[in-house]
């Protein structure tokens, strides 16, 4: 894998800086900026930063009392780019590339605190059953002119107008801003990002890019995460920024990441194909342990103070612990379509979520299904929010209590992770407190 990089690195020689950067638990990427010199060295070498770095809050700030902090003496891990190798990166101004890298520590283990490794921990679970998830991602976003206090739609460059309306499937909204999703679209291709249709969504301004299939889900949340910091970076070149917190306007609905998942046994079949419409035994296997999953899980898909916004009754974000087919105001559904393409939507994930850790939540939960055998209540049919159904989480402090005490979320994190990430939002919780709404706006308007 070096020599391969490298040889990107040869290949461009238009790249004047390196990025080396690994994902911390709240998505943002932290790391270091670095001549191409420095680049070769940590292809061989890796580099190295405190352990920390991977467990700060959304301010940036060290967690109080960690462990990893003052105990330890604030320790380095050591860092290896992950497989990706280098990726452009389009949205800055001079030519420049990241290296993604993930954490391991001296002795050479992963460090269980990093959420790449998380994911790859229950990737590895699904490999020892000879099993591999296909996986693929919706991503919502908002385009917001941020300029003033007043969040509002940016002026559209082909009209100079700034419409004050939301307009699903509106192929105007899209053309409206053709110069900013052409090249959006032109730079996923120069990152091998696979960017698939762009819809606009029901929010005002707000748009929704899909991700193709890939069975590899650790490439599928690279994916995520490189797609993200690309379509922020690149909204700011054109004026305006991109969002993908979970509900920036209290009149609209917020944004969401459904994760669409199959898994193929050792032949490449589809497990969930059953030739029909039903889907196998351990298609319902993997809902029910979704579905087992879901309320303690709400930390992971919901890890923000503005996240709760987004999960309320009517919204187009789904509130109940419930699945059904084809029927999109449950959390889980089973989409239509060919047989073998029979798949299980999760659609409670904000747009705000962590990548890894999402879809670690996701395929950790269904794989505790297959491995328990045990089958799912009835489908639910019509509209989720008029019944009576056990609901998800309704607060931040709520959610925190429930993953602190999940059996559930025991099987599928590693408790190093499971530690940092309470300590991370119950500082993040407390500090957040003493915010006004439009502070914590401020806040994670780009940060998430």
């Amino acid at each position: 894998m070096p020599a391969l990089t490298a040889d990107w690195l040869r290949a461009h020689p238009q790249a004047r800086t390196i990025r080396a950067a690994a994902c911390d638990l709240n998505g943002v990427a932290r790391g270091k900026r670095m001549p191409i010199p420095s680049a070769e060295k940590v292809l061989k070498d890796g580099t190295r930063f405190p352990m920390s770095v991977l467990n700060l809050d959304i301010w940036g700030e060290d967690i109080e009392d960690s462990p990893l902090v003052f105990e330890t003496g604030d320790k380095d891990g050591q860092l290896f780019p992950t497989e990706r190798g280098f990726v452009p990166m389009p949205w800055l101004d001079s030519p420049s590339a990241l290296l993604p890298i993930w954490m391991f520590h001296e002795d050479g283990r992963p460090y269980e605190g990093d959420p790449r490794h998380a994911l790859n921990r229950v990737a590895q679970r699904y490999k020892d059953k000879g099993l591999t998830p296909v996986v693929a991602v919706e991503l919502e976003f908002f385009l917001i002119d941020d300029s003033s206090r007043k969040l509002q739609v940016p002026v559209s460059p082909k009209s100079g107008k700034r419409r004050q309306a939301a307009e699903i499937l509106s192929i105007r909204a899209l053309d409206a801003f053709d110069t900013f999703f052409t090249e959006l679209y032109d730079a996923c291709e120069s990152m091998e990002i696979p960017a698939d249709t762009a819809i606009s969504e029901a929010g005002l301004g707000q748009f929704e890019i899909n991700l193709v299939h890939v069975a590899d889900p650790l490439r599928a949340a690279d994916d995520a995460w490189l797609f993200k910091q690309l379509v922020k970076g690149l909204a700011r070149r054109h004026g305006f920024a991109a969002s993908f917190m979970a509900k920036p306007y209290e009149d609209y609905s917020g944004s969401g990441m459904h994760a669409h998942f199959s898994v193929l046994d050792a032949e490449g079949k589809n497990i969930f194909d059953d030739g029909g419409a039903k889907g196998t035994d351990a298609l319902q296997h993997a809902i029910q342990g979704c579905l087992s999953a879901l309320p303690d899980s709400a930390l992971i898909f919901a890890p923000h103070a503005n996240s709760y916004d987004r999960l309320v009754p009517g919204s187009h974000a789904p509130t109940s612990v419930c699945w059904a087919y084809e029927n999109r105001t449950a959390a889980i559904r089973v989409p239509s379509g060919a047989p073998a393409a029979r798949r299980i939507e999760h659609r409670v994930a904000g747009g705000d979520v962590n990548p890894y850790l999402a879809l670690a939540a996701i395929l950790g939960a269904a794989l505790n299904g297959i491995e328990d055998g045990q089958m799912p209540p009835a489908p639910i049919t019509g509209n989720a929010y008029d019944q009576k159904l056990d609901q998800m989480p309704g607060s931040w402090a709520e959610a925190i209590d429930r993953f602190e005490n999940s059996p559930e979320i025991e099987r599928i994190f590693a408790p190093t992770l499971i530690r940092n990430m309470l300590m991370t939002k119950k500082q993040e919780m407390r500090d957040m407190a003493e915010l006004t709404p439009a502070e914590q706006v401020e806040i994670y308007l780009d940060t998430v």
